[in-house]
């Protein structure tokens, strides 16, 4: 049983005290009306003078304690000054018990048996109300009741009738049971200020803690907040060397090489490659914090799309020596392909990434009006109280070396992002030692009508451009390499780095394509520099945007311009596919533009 804390006897004196005095006014009323009916009733020729003083001794004296208690309650009482105040209380209620009592000098021998007995039942009762009203003090009480009971027993005892002896060891007895209600009454009282005081001291660490809360939540905000800033700073600073490498390789694989200069490009644009999945991976995390990923709806196949997963991680089981199997199925269904395709390679990539032994097995299963696309792995499963940390950015389990090799960390929190704006739950089974399965759950297709090529956009065949582009960048190896491999595509390049210089080689000669970074110098951006050009040569000019800013914010204003928008570093056949696509007018998805191909 927990024990309350010992409130400090000053302290608790201090709240006694004030709810004492704060009883008092409420018998200002009664007593001044019960003293002027005493007098009315019992009032005589014998008796007249004393009964006059005593109702008025007893009423001003009343009126005083009101005023006086009234006095102490607005002003503050403090520990050293409530002991004081005690032994100030106990003289004034001894005063006040000792002129209650005096009613009997003043009435008692002197009027009728009923007036006697009149006088008796008022101070019985007066005790009683005293005794309510002054038990949050004990001594306060007695000294009261023990003044009215000298003075009444006093008078009772003199008066030599057994009566009035009987009547006075009555008035004894009954003193002695008030005084064991009162000390019931000041125990509860005293338990109810320490409840009270206890309450007020849990309301206040309840306080205190949630401000701490509060600020420990503001703080991981914050610090979410700064390392999302970070992470798209890095990225976008990271990003512009990286494209312009790749811009570099694609017109060094264009040109006469010997097969050891073949190998060392090969090598070359594999470390690329690595360097810009992962900070496509970032990329993908960056866009669904930014709220911009829009599902393109539609009825596909799912067998196109497990072909094309398996032909991609196969040869990563192969390489671990475990086994990769997908299960043929005949299901299609109606959601997003691109989005469906970057979930299922993100958990097969997990699946195959700790998996040791056995091997992974992707299949589909129909269940009512869903299809089931499930993930088997026979890897180190997860243990039930990390069921929702793994869904968390950058939580790896096994990886306290931040092993590169086995990513970022990202790609469940993208796959469960992914299936969250698509609506569609994604859900986990593991056993610890034994493996694990993660489903997500896809709307069945009522028709069997399939878009052409919506599970697998593979680039065309590469063709020559024969136009005049015009491209904005504030980097110059970009812009380098940018006329290096439009001149390979048979384009005519003009560069510039600020929208001025833009307006003025527009202006020399008329692009028939604008390629833009998004941001430029000065806080400008390209969605200004295309509406300028725009606003002089019609707002049919062809224009791609293309950015390195992963941050949310950037996104989504990039987003708003309409514009169609590729990421650094951009693959030589995504910005191939996305010239061709807007120059024949057709529409880009800006969203996840390229998202497959990159990955092809």
């Amino acid at each position: 049983m927990v024990s309350r804390p010992h409130l400090p006897e000053d302290r608790m004196l201090v709240e006694q005290l004030r709810l004492q005095l704060g009883n008092i006014g409420s018998s200002v009323i009664p007593t001044i009306l019960l003293a002027l009916l005493l007098v009315w009733v019992i009032s005589n020729d014998s008796n007249a003078f004393a009964m006059r003083a005593w109702c008025g001794i007893t009423i001003l004296f009343k009126l005083y304690l009101a005023w006086d208690a009234r006095r102490l309650l607005a002003s503050e009482i403090s520990p050293e000054r409530a002991r004081r105040l005690l032994r100030r209380k106990m003289v004034i209620n001894a005063i006040d018990g000792a002129t209650w009592g005096s009613l009997a000098w003043a009435a008692l021998g002197t009027t009728t048996v009923a007036g006697s007995v009149l006088v008796v039942a008022v101070l019985a009762g007066v005790a009683g109300s005293s005794m309510s009203s002054l038990a949050p003090i004990l001594p306060v009480f007695i000294v009261f009741g023990a003044a009215e009971l000298v003075v009444l027993g006093a008078k009772l005892w003199l008066m030599g009738d057994p009566a009035y002896d009987a009547l006075a060891v009555a008035a004894v007895l009954y003193t002695a049971a008030l005084l064991g209600q009162a000390r019931n009454a000041s125990r509860a009282a005293r338990r109810a200020i320490g409840l009270r005081f206890e309450n007020l001291e849990l309301i206040e660490r309840l306080r205190v803690e949630t401000e701490h809360a509060q600020a420990a939540h503001r703080a991981a905000d914050e610090a979410n907040l700064a390392k999302s800033r970070f992470l798209a700073a890095a990225s976008h600073d990271l990003r512009q060397p990286i494209h312009a490498q790749g811009l570099f390789l694609e017109v060094l694989a264009r040109s006469q090489l010997s097969a050891d200069q073949h190998d060392a490009l090969a090598n070359a644009r594999a470390t690329w490659q690595a360097s810009a999945e992962m900070l496509d991976t970032l990329l993908d995390f960056s866009r669904i914090e930014a709220g911009v990923v829009e599902p393109q709806m539609q009825v596909f196949p799912l067998q196109p799309l497990l072909n094309k997963i398996e032909n991609e991680l196969a040869p990563q089981a192969d390489a671990k020596g475990i086994v990769y199997r997908s299960r043929e199925t005949h299901a299609a269904v109606r959601s997003d392909p691109a989005l469906v395709a970057l979930i299922l390679r993100n958990l097969v990539s997990n699946a195959i990434r700790y998996t040791e032994q056995g091997g992974v097995l992707v299949a589909c299963r129909a269940r009512g009006e869903q299809v089931l696309l499930e993930v088997w792995d026979t890897g180190i499963g997860i243990e039930p109280a990390q069921h929702q940390a793994i869904f968390r950015e950058f939580h790896q389990l096994g990886n306290a070396e931040r092993d590169r090799r086995k990513g970022l960390g990202l790609g469940l929190a993208i796959a469960q992002g992914l299936a969250r704006a698509l609506g569609q739950p994604l859900s986990l089974v593991s056993t610890p030692g034994r493996g694990s399965v993660f489903r997500v759950a896809l709307p069945a297709a009522r028709a069997g009508v399939v878009a052409e090529g919506a599970a697998d956009a593979m680039p065309g065949p590469s063709r020559a451009f024969d136009l005049r582009v015009l491209v904005i960048d504030d980097d110059e190896s970009v812009r380098t390499g940018m006329r290096q491999l439009l001149g390979a595509w048979g384009c005519v390049c003009d560069l510039a780095d600020s929208i001025e210089e833009a307006q003025a080689l527009a202006r020399a000669h008329r692009p028939a394509l604008v390629i833009s970074d998004y941001r430029l110098r000065e806080l400008r951006t390209g969605a200004e520099a295309i509406a300028a050009l725009r606003a002089e040569y019609g707002a049919d000019l062809p224009a791609l945007l293309i950015t390195g800013d992963t941050a949310p914010q950037r996104l989504r204003e990039a987003r708003a311009t309409g514009v169609p928008l590729l990421h650094k570093p951009v693959l030589p056949s995504q910005l191939h596919r996305a010239m061709s696509a807007v120059l024949m007018g057709r529409e880009l998805d800006s969203s996840f533009a390229g998202l497959e191909a990159r990955r092809a």
